[in-house]
This record gives C-alpha cells, sequence and structure tokens, in this order.
C-alpha cells in the first residue's frame, strides 16, 4: 500500500529506500527548478547556498529515518554537486573540485548533513519516555537464533557509539 505525502515522498509498509530516494531528489530538482532563476543571477552569489538550503531540505525531507545504502548517498551527493555546478557556472569538464566549489558557496557535504539530521532524531528519541513505542523499538529483541554471518546493524550498537 503505497501513499504520497503533502511533499510528494512516497510511504509505504514495505519502503523501498532506493524509491524513496528517487522521489526526494526528484522533488529537489523540481524545487531548484522553480529558483533556477535566482541560483543563475551573477550578483548574489553568497545567497545562493542559502537558497541551496531550501532545496537541500525538500530533498532530506523525512531522511532520519531512511535506510540509506551507499549508492543512496552517492545519488544524493551527485544530484546536490549538480545543482552546485549548475549555481557556480562551473561543467564538469572544467574539473573544478567539489569542496571548492562548496566552501564558495558555505555548503556542507549533503551526507554530513544527512547524519546530523538522523544523529538529531535518535536523540530526541533517546529522551522520550520508556513506555513510547519508538524507544521501545530501540530497545526490542528478536527470538530465536541469530543467522551466521555478521551482525546487522541496529539501533542499541549505534547507541553505545554516540554515548562514548
Amino acid at each position: 500500500m503505497l501513499t504520497l505525502n503533502h511533499l510528494g515522498d512516497m510511504s509505504s509498509v514495505d519502503e523501498n529506500s532506493d524509491a524513496a530516494v528517487e522521489t526526494r531528489i526528484r522533488t529537489g530538482w523540481n524545487k531548484f527548478r522553480h529558483l533556477v532563476s535566482l541560483f543563475s543571477n551573477k550578483d548574489i552569489l553568497i545567497v545562493r547556498g542559502r537558497l541551496q538550503s531550501c532545496v537541500r531540505s525538500s530533498i532530506l525531507h523525512r531522511s532520519e529515518t531512511w535506510p540509506v545504502k551507499k549508492e543512496n548517498k552517492v545519488a544524493l551527493q551527485q544530484a546536490e554537486m549538480t545543482m552546485v555546478r549548475w549555481m557556480c557556472g562551473i561543467k564538469l569538464r572544467d574539473r573544478v573540485p567539489s569542496k571548492g566549489l562548496r566552501q564558495r558557496l558555505e555548503l556542507d557535504d549533503i551526507i554530513s548533513v544527512l547524519q546530523r539530521n538522523r544523529l538529531r532524531w535518535y536523540r530526541h528519541v533517546l529522551r522520550k519516555e520508556d513506555n513510547e513505542w519508538v524507544k521501545k523499538c530501540i530497545e526490542y529483541e528478536m527470538e530465536g537464533a541469530r543467522p551466521r554471518g555478521r551482525p546487522k546493524k541496529t539501533w542499541r550498537l549505534w547507541k553505545k557509539t554516540v554515548s562514548t
């Protein structure tokens, strides 16, 4: 069962992270196209970074709970850097480093922003009462034998690394 929320994000019981990320990137490009006349204006270079945060927030909407894979991170970075290069008037063949372009616009990497958002959400969950369902999900233990191989990443493991 798929539902479409007010910002175009798809939600589902068995949500596919690839589809969610693609939808968010598409939403970000739509927002970028609405603001492209401001982004291409040569007189407002410094303000462009602040305008890009509007596009970034539409891309990262509800990203706190995404099960993000490496391919998703690469897709987010590619989309954002394409927008940044467009704003700066730089072509890919000009071979200007991405880090320098982000510094020019005073922007952080989208992956570090994603991680900060996830950690902020996690801190909110940790402050909740013990009887809240979200807090119970962190402490939930599956019954039965664990399958062979590397253990799955869990919130409990993340909690230990964040608190130290």
